[in-house]
Formats: C-alpha cells, sequence, structure tokens
C-alpha cells in the first residue's frame, strides 16, 4: 500500500500533475502499473481519510487550543515507530515544521499503514504527505522538502 501512496504523491501530487482523477482511471492506471486491486483499494482509502482528518471535529479541537504537548505514544505507535522515528517527530516540532496537530495527523496516517516494517524513510514521506493536504502549511511542506531533498551526505562536522 505505502508503494502505491509513493506512487500517486511523486506522479500527481508532488508533480503538480492534474489532482482530480477520476476514481476508475486512476484505479485502472495502477492496475496496470502492477499494483493489486485490494492495496489501491486501501490507499485510496488512506489518502480519503487524510482528507478527512482536515475536517473532523478532533483536528478542530485541537487547532484551537494551540498550546505546547508532550506526546506519549501507545504501545502499539512505539511498535511501528521506532526511537529514530519518534525523536525526529519531536525535532520536526521543535524546527515549526510540524505543531502538533499535524503530528497527529501523521501519527493517526502512519497507524493506518498496513506494513510490518516503518522506516524513517517513510515517516519523512507521511509527513510531506500531510503537510501537503493541510491548508495554510505551504512554508512548514518546502521546509520538509529541504530537509528531504538537500540532506547532507556524511558526518556534518
Amino acid at each position: 500500500m505505502f508503494d502505491i501512496l509513493m506512487y500517486l504523491f511523486e506522479n500527481y501530487i508532488h508533480s503538480e500533475a492534474e489532482v482530480m482523477v477520476d476514481h476508475d482511471v486512476l484505479t485502472d492506471e495502477l492496475t496496470r502499473a502492477g499494483f493489486h486491486q485490494d492495496e489501491i483499494y486501501k490507499a485510496l482509502t488512506w489518502l480519503e481519510k487524510l482528507a478527512a482528518l482536515q475536517d473532523s471535529e478532533s483536528y478542530a479541537y485541537v487547532t484551537r487550543v494551540a498550546r505546547p504537548s508532550v506526546r506519549i505514544y501507545t504501545a502499539e505507535e512505539m511498535q511501528l515507530l521506532d526511537t529514530e522515528c519518534r525523536g525526529f517527530l519531536t525535532f520536526l516540532e521543535q524546527v515549526n515544521v510540524l505543531d502538533f496537530s499535524t503530528r497527529e495527523m501523521v501519527i493517526d496516517r502512519v497507524m493506518e499503514l498496513d506494513t510490518q516494517y516503518f522506516s524513517i524513510d517513510d515517516l519523512k514521506w507521511v509527513v510531506l504527505m500531510v503537510l501537503f493536504n493541510v491548508p495554510g502549511q505551504e512554508s512548514a511542506y518546502s521546509q520538509m522538502e529541504d530537509l528531504i531533498f538537500d540532506e547532507q551526505e556524511g558526518p556534518l562536522h
């Protein structure tokens, strides 16, 4: 499913191609690209839920209550998000790429992925997808792009 999300993000969203594509046309294209029907359905549902998060009561509440918070992860979240991933989320909050509401959206979308293994690189792409879909987060999205695409090779000293 994550491969499909990456394919869609790179070919439609990130490339600024026409995003309003017919659901059946998109499904046919993904099938021709070699993806299985059930995985396509899961990926499209994942994207629909991402869009729905913006309109949810909990997102509206979290946005209104804008104060710093400390995130306590559940056992399930810690199983999927290792120490490196959780540290990266904290870092993104500290540099104002994520606020606590977008952090929660990221965690929600990660937990909905159908995967046993999840890397920090996967997390970076989920963060990009979330920020792209949240109005008013253009600056944060740009910062995240810079963090991903301008990564230094080797030690920083």
